[in-house]
């Protein structure tokens, strides 16, 4: 990987190619998450390896090399909703009972595949917040400044994510699904 990496710096296309083979179905599934559609996840993801290709000196070895790609990808998702003006919610649309965070009890007979279609069809301003926070680590901090909101309103998306699986979830098992 070393090898094909320190060509890619180099600019050989054939190097870069063989990269974006190995990496690109993973980094699609993350462009996926932060996206609307395919089309948009294609086109995140086709932005994000323009910039690992042209700003590879930026990835200075301290770490993995696919953690690197991971965050451009995170950040070329970010950028996107930017461009597009992704709407968030702010807290002060909020009552106090939305604020609440709900458990996850109903989450033992969900199937792992299930979920993620159910984060899926989240709106895109809680799961582009659910995303950051529950699957990429980021605090409520990092997340208002990412996305250019207030720590509060990234707090209130992350609460309503929940609510919103929560109640799509008791609904499933209310069905038996």
């Amino acid at each position: 990987m070393i090898h094909i990496w320190e060509k890619c710096k180099s600019r050989d296309r054939q190097a870069q190619t063989e990269l974006y083979k190995i990496f690109a179905p993973k980094m699609y599934a993350i462009c996926l998450r932060y996206s609307r559609d395919q089309d948009e996840a294609n086109d995140i993801l086709q932005n994000g390896f323009i910039k690992v290709f042209s700003k590879c000196e930026l990835f200075e070895g301290k770490g993995s090399l696919e953690g690197w790609i991971r965050r451009v990808m995170v950040n070329t998702a970010i950028e996107n909703h930017r461009k597009n003006k992704v709407k968030f919610i702010s807290t002060d649309d909020l009552s106090g009972h939305d604020m609440a965070l709900s458990s996850p009890s109903s989450l033992t007979n969900l199937n792992y595949k299930d979920l993620l279609e159910l984060i899926k069809k989240l709106p895109i301003g809680y799961r582009t917040v659910f995303n950051l926070y529950a699957i990429e680590g980021y605090n409520h901090k990092e997340i208002g400044e990412m996305l250019e909101i207030s720590e509060g309103s990234s707090k209130s998306q992350l609460s309503r994510a929940r609510s919103w699986l929560k109640d799509r979830i008791e609904k499933m098992e209310e069905l038996g699904i």
